[in-house]
């Protein structure tokens, strides 16, 4: 187990530092910080000046140890646009993207696996050719347009929920949470629901997909022979076999919905590390942009890490190959 967890994070610093490699080519070709940085004003002295303040005269593999070091502290430069640490407004609204993350992750995960599982114990239903179908909304329209029609139905004709921002917020030390007021809840309910059609689609299908298949193995019906109940053949070996590759599938699916929400906080002008990335490529803010690169490979690595593990704890043949060495 720990030689195994060892491998996966000796590989997960690779990643980071060839991500890291990559922001810092950004950061350092894209623009020129110092014009971005003085004003028209500004003389070639206090360009040359700032420069060799901010160590861009330099050679290039001691520019990148340090941005390196100086990203393992969290610091990123200052905000062309803002004039404020990066790392500060990136932690400013890191709360507003992890709750709406995680509230979409939710929907998607507890409704995908027992729409899956009923769609699967139930294959010639008519409910279920109309869960399969309604499904494919999920997939075909863009999340734009799911988004654009939510905010119609229940924000315009409707009036029951708001169709921007995230309403009011409360401080809990440096974390700011709308999962504590009656507003900031019903604001995160319609940015949620779209963040999550899409994932909750992906899961309903490859649980169904699994669920199918393990029914049809010859295990099950071994079981069956045994007199097992038709519950405990279901939930008790069937659902366990079918949650392997579900696991790997939804910890992949929670790091996208993480690092991708930009299209749903843009339609919901929801305060979130995304919006705050748009805004920063509609001005070429160069440090805004190499930090959220940086940051969303961190949580891609993070994740995969976590999944690696749960993976390994739930497959025996992991367990039994690391045993043997293989």
């Amino acid at each position: 187990m720990l030689a195994f967890i060892a491998r996966r994070l000796f590989q997960s610093v690779i990643v980071m530092l060839a991500v890291a490699f990559i922001a810092f080519m950004v950061f350092r070709y894209v623009g020129d910080p110092v014009s971005s940085m003085l004003g028209q004003d500004s003389t070639m002295a206090d360009h040359e000046a700032l420069r060799e303040r901010l160590g861009l005269n330099e050679p290039f593999y001691i520019q990148f140890y340090h941005f390196v070091v100086n990203a393992l502290q969290g610091q990123f430069g200052i905000s062309y646009r803002l004039q404020q640490p990066v790392s500060q407004l990136i932690m400013e609204r890191l709360p507003a993207t992890i709750e709406l993350a995680f509230a979409s992750a939710s929907i998607a995960l507890v409704l995908g696996v027992v729409l899956g599982i009923y769609t699967a114990l139930r294959p010639r239903a008519f409910s279920t050719g109309v869960i399969m179908t309604a499904s494919l909304i999920g997939v075909s329209l863009p999340t734009f347009l799911i988004g654009i029609g939510l905010i119609y139905v229940f924000a315009v004709e409707l009036k029951v929920l708001p169709s921007f921002g995230r309403g009011e917020v409360i401080n809990l030390g440096w974390w700011r949470t709308g999962l504590l007021t009656e507003s900031g809840l019903r604001s995160l309910i319609l940015p949620a629901i779209t963040l999550s059609l899409f994932q909750l689609t992906l899961i309903m299908r490859l649980v169904r997909a699994e669920m199918l298949e393990v029914l049809r193995t010859d295990y099950i019906r071994f079981a069956r022979a045994r007199g097992l109940s038709q519950r405990a053949i279901n939930f008790g070996h069937a659902l366990k076999n079918t949650m392997v590759p579900v696991i790997t599938i939804t910890g992949l699916q929670l790091g996208s919905v993480i690092a991708f929400a930009i299209i749903t906080e843009t339609v919901f002008q929801w305060p979130g590390v995304g919006s705050l990335f748009v805004n920063s490529v509609a001005v070429v803010d160069v440090p805004v942009m190499a930090a959220y690169l940086v940051f969303v490979a961190l949580v891609f690595v993070v994740i995969n890490l976590i999944v690696d593990i749960l993976y390994f704890i739930v497959d025996p043949r992991l367990r039994d190959g690391a045993k043997s060495g293989r």
